[in-house]
């Protein structure tokens, strides 16, 4: 059997095994994330999770609204049967409602919605998750059952039904864009190859790099945290530059075919002509970046960015070939224009009409044409393009001065889900804080005694009150703030007769204190007007209380922890390790560049204006999203990271592209002007097609519901539009033609 059967056969194999294995990778993928290294909110985690007792667990809320008031009649015993249903489960160690505590806040003002708070008994992060579906289950069949159900509405929302409705979402929203993204990818992958064939291959050589490449992250996933970014990540920029490549080398191949070349040797030199590896290194270094950084996240995204880049270079060099092999001319059926527009003459200079072809003389077409006259007009004003390109960008730079980093103040949850419409309609209602409060543990060495002696009590109370001054905070929960209008010294009274408070408040003991009696929790309500923005100031003060406490307080180590707590810590994590990450980005692709072209300049050329492509994209994105109508005032501080390691990865696979055509020309005994003409009317029309299905596929995720993945959507979208025009097509063409043969050196020692 033919060696091209045996790679067919292979990738069969392995594409059907990818295919079930990548299935499931959802599930094994983590909502939460977090910092890989031990920070002051994880440590609040820690000791809530080996201090505390670990049969009382998180508090889901359920928001039930109806036709009528809840005090009373048809209501109150939907109401009613809804509590006791969800208190039969096993997993529910309390439910309160406003019937059981007398609580009036858990009523709405019009008294038509009414919360319930479910507390489970378990506290494991990954049990309470798989709880959120069988709590709503639960409620779903009590209102089916009860007589006019069907005018009321029960809604799921808390921390993790939040995060449980995130993971729903991005599976949901990566399967919504593929299809969105199809059609589109389809008609210009039919325009560009001028055949059904030719279309359908790079279609399926992406689709089968995103298969194979979630498997692997699925195995990954077994054994170091993965994040659930990572399948956006993957799907974006595995349908990306799996396309990408096979589009360069089927382009390559028609070309070798139109010189009258046996098929053969069209895929040998299809092959051998191939940057496709050098570019696959290139993308490969700002993911490999990202491993540097201390985040679940985008360590993540750097893995899953590795893996489906390899993979995607493998299928180009290996698939791709064979399926050529085997499909020969049929790929390179022209329609009856471009049939045509080859019977025009020859252009006497032989510039070739291929971005990876050689630069032998070849038949021209309309296009070609029309990009070598813009190649020429570059190269007679080369000043002025620098000039105008560098304009544009500095301006769409300009708005980065205003970037704020920060979980944005709306939007960050998407409200489309179930948890999300709860907490819009918390945050209508009060009591939206409740959901993710700020937590902080009081922690006092053996030496002191226990957290319920009375200067514990008194150092509570100062904190407690210095907490509670700050508007942005609702109420604060803690030992000291259990009974409304108590003296320390009473508390101190019934705190020592502790079995007679448990049989009483057994729960918010529990909650409260540590089995030890050496701990004690405070959960911070922030006000419902304070966004996530805010809130991480709120953590910011508390942790500057913690660092200067009362004296009462002195002996006892204070932490801070919480949902908003961890992001804050994330951030300091994340912008700590960002001159690493550009060192490394900037550095690797100096070494490569230098290495692949001989050349000092170009490498430092290529730094400077990818850098400029990525501040252009920052600045749209702070245009659009933060400082746009009803923005988000601020972006969370994974996404300039993540944009500038994948676009700047992304920014070279075209510079290589365009570059590599250039020296081809030059080494042949072309000057430098005629290289530039030659590389740039050449590669111009392979690297406008690469570059629209790139933005169709991009684009797809800019209509995400998550907003990290509707940022990174547009950001890379925009970030190959600008550089497949404005660089690639302007700047790049006008400096090396400035440059002239310094372009080379050292490489070419004779220098005019």
């Amino acid at each position: 059997m033919h060696p091209r059967w045996w790679v067919l056969s292979a990738w069969a194999v392995v594409g059907a095994l990818a295919v079930v294995r990548a299935g499931g990778v959802a599930d094994r993928l983590d909502v939460r994330g977090g910092s890989l290294r031990v920070t002051e909110a994880s440590r609040v985690d820690e000791l809530l999770a080996t201090r505390f007792r670990q049969d009382i667990g998180e508090t889901f809320l359920v928001l039930v609204t109806g036709p009528e008031s809840f005090t009373g009649g048809r209501p109150r015993r939907l109401l009613e049967a809804l509590c006791s249903a969800l208190a039969r489960e096993p997993y529910v160690r309390e439910v309160t409602w406003f019937g059981s505590s007398g609580d009036s806040t858990l009523l709405s003002a019009d008294r038509r919605t009414a919360v319930a708070l479910v507390t489970l008994r378990v506290a494991r992060a990954d049990t309470v998750l798989r709880l959120v579906i069988p709590i709503r289950t639960v409620l779903r069949r009590a209102v089916a059952a009860f007589p006019e159900g069907a005018q009321y509405h029960a809604i799921v929302t808390g921390d993790t039904p939040l995060e449980r409705d995130m993971l729903t979402v991005t599976t949901e929203d990566v399967a919504r864009s593929e299809r969105r993204m199809l059609p589109v990818a389809a008609v210009i992958l039919f325009i560009a190859c001028g055949s059904a064939a030719g279309a359908a291959l790079p279609l399926a050589v992406g689709f089968l790099a995103i298969a194979v490449a979630l498997a692997i992250v699925d195995v990954i996933a077994g054994m170091v945290p993965m994040s659930i970014y990572v399948l956006t990540v993957a799907t974006m920029i595995g349908l990306g530059v799996g396309i990408d490549y096979s589009l360069l080398l089927l382009r390559r191949f028609r070309e070798e075919l139109e010189h009258d070349a046996a098929v053969e040797d069209a895929v040998v030199r299809t092959v051998a002509g191939a940057t496709v590896g050098t570019s696959g290194l290139c993308v490969a270094v700002g993911f490999a970046a990202l491993l540097f950084t201390p985040l679940v996240e985008t360590r993540s995204i750097g893995i899953g960015g590795l893996v489906v880049v390899a993979v995607a270079v493998a299928l180009a060099l290996t698939l791709v070939p064979a399926l050529l092999a085997v499909l020969g001319r049929r790929v390179a059926r022209r329609s009856a224009s471009e049939l045509a527009a080859r019977r025009l003459p020859v252009n006497g200079r032989g510039i070739a009409a291929s971005a990876v072809g050689p630069s032998r003389g070849l038949s021209r077409d309309r296009a070609a044409v029309l990009w070598e006259h813009w190649a020429r007009a570059l190269t007679r004003r080369p000043g002025l393009a620098l000039l105008a390109g560098g304009l544009t960008l500095a301006c769409l730079t300009a708005p980065v001065a205003w970037l704020r980093v920060g979980l944005p103040a709306r939007h960050w949850w998407p409200s489309q889900t179930e948890a999300g419409e709860g907490l819009d309609l918390l945050t209508r209602i009060g009591g939206a804080g409740a959901v993710q409060p700020v937590r902080i543990v009081v922690d006092w060495p053996d030496s002191v005694g226990s957290a319920l002696g009375f200067g514990a009590l008194r150092g509570l109370r100062a904190l407690s009150d210095s907490l509670r001054a700050d508007p942005r905070v609702r109420e604060v929960r803690s030992l000291v703030d259990l009974r409304a209008r108590t003296s320390l010294l009473e508390y101190s009274l019934w705190y020592s007769d502790l079995a007679a408070v448990r049989a009483r408040n057994a729960a918010a003991l529990d909650l409260l204190l540590s089995a030890d009696r050496r701990a004690t929790r405070l959960d911070v309500v922030l006000a419902d007007t304070t966004s996530l923005l805010s809130a991480m100031d709120v953590v910011r003060r508390a942790r500057r209380l913690a660092a200067a406490p009362p004296p009462a307080l002195a002996r006892a180590r204070i932490f801070v922890g919480g949902y908003v707590a961890q992001h804050v810590d994330f951030q300091d994590d994340l912008l700590g390790r960002v001159p690493l990450l550009v060192g490394v980005v900037f550095g690797a692709t100096a070494l490569m560049l230098g290495v692949v072209f001989r050349s000092v300049l170009i490498p430092l050329k290529a730094i400077l204006l990818n850098t400029l492509s990525v501040g252009s994209t920052l600045g749209l994105i702070v245009l659009v999203f933060q400082r746009g109508g009803n923005g988000t005032e601020a972006i969370f501080v994974a996404v300039p990271v993540l944009v500038f390691a994948v676009v700047f990865g992304l920014s070279m696979d075209y510079e290589v592209f365009l570059l590599s055509r250039i020296k081809e020309a030059f080494d042949s005994g072309r000057d430098n002007e005629r290289a530039t003409i030659t590389g740039l009317s050449a590669t111009a029309g392979v690297i406008t097609a690469a570059a629209l299905l790139m933005i169709a596929v991009f684009g797809a995720f800019a209509f995400a519901r998550v907003l990290v993945i509707r940022l990174l959507g547009f950001g890379l979208a925009a970030a190959v539009l600008l550089d497949a025009t404005v660089i690639r097509l302007v700047l790049v063409p006008a400096v090396m033609q400035l440059a002239g043969r310094w372009n080379w050196w050292p490489g070419v020692r004779r220098l005019p």
